[in-house]
């Protein structure tokens, strides 16, 4: 049986179309679908920075233990309490209630689209957040291909609710290479937080030289509404921003208040 080239043309673009989305994209993206972001940060109220300005001159008055304290800390999370970070009992309760009122705050709107071209996959982005348009995901890897290198798939990310970004899951691809002329690092993260009303993207990017001196240093955190095809939550409800345990680095400022950014676990 002979067929027209026209026909198997139409066959061939069907069944490009048609192919099927990778399974870590479902619940998130549908493809050339256009999907609203928020580039943004997740801030404390203001009246916490008295508390972390204490922290920061007791930390600058014994540097070697403050780094080997917040060094066992979790990423992201509040530290534990010691006489040593300069608060009373009664201040670092209160600090503890600032942090647990803090929320994401958006910069910028963007548009994401999840694109194929050919056997690979990539979040195209708008505005500054194209910068994680390069990587391209290759689902029989499941790794993402960067201008650096792949960036392999580590362990799952689920995040404790006294995490900067509150209780929230996700899969997570790492970079890094350390050379003669530096180290460089790259993360990706794509999760949902808890109620499953928002998905997020954490990109965060690194290069230091073989001096330690910083050259890059980048992060993203984009948040944006689940359409219908995400999974409905199979128990109650979470809070977006539940009571805080004590546990790591306080926020916006270097080691000693809750990060204005937050970045990938790894």
């Amino acid at each position: 049986m002979k067929f027209h080239a026209p026909l198997v043309a139409i066959s061939l673009v069907a069944s490009l179309s048609a192919a099927e989305v990778p399974k870590i994209f479902a619940g998130y993206f549908e493809q050339d679908v256009p999907v609203k972001g928020q580039i943004g940060v997740v801030l404390p109220p203001s009246e916490i920075d008295k508390y972390v300005a204490k922290v920061e001159i007791a930390a600058k008055k014994d540097t070697k233990w403050f780094r080997e304290f917040s060094g066992t800390a979790k990423p992201g999370e509040p530290l534990p309490y010691d006489e040593r970070l300069g608060l009373t009992k009664p201040e670092y309760d209160e600090y503890l209630a600032l942090w647990n009122k803090r929320e994401f705050k958006g910069i910028t709107e963007v548009m994401l689209l999840l694109r194929q071209s050919g056997d690979t996959w990539s979040i195209n982005s708008t505005g500054e957040a194209s910068t994680f348009s390069t990587l391209r995901y290759v689902a029989k890897d499941d790794v993402f291909r960067s201008p650096n290198g792949n960036l392999k798939r580590i362990d799952d990310i689920k995040a404790d609710a006294s995490s900067i970004l509150g209780a929230w899951t996700g899969q997570e691809w790492k970079f890094e290479e350390e050379t003669g002329l530096g180290k460089t690092k790259e993360n990706f993260a794509l999760g949902k937080l808890a109620g499953y009303k928002y998905g997020l993207i954490v990109y965060r990017a690194q290069e230091l030289s073989s001096e330690g001196t910083r050259l890059l240093d980048k992060s993203l955190v984009v948040r944006f509404p689940l359409g219908k095809a995400a999974p409905a939550p199979t128990e109650t409800k979470p809070a977006e921003k539940p009571v805080t345990k004590p546990a790591a680095k306080p926020a916006a400022k270097p080691a000693a208040k809750p990060a204005a950014k937050a970045v990938p676990k790894k």
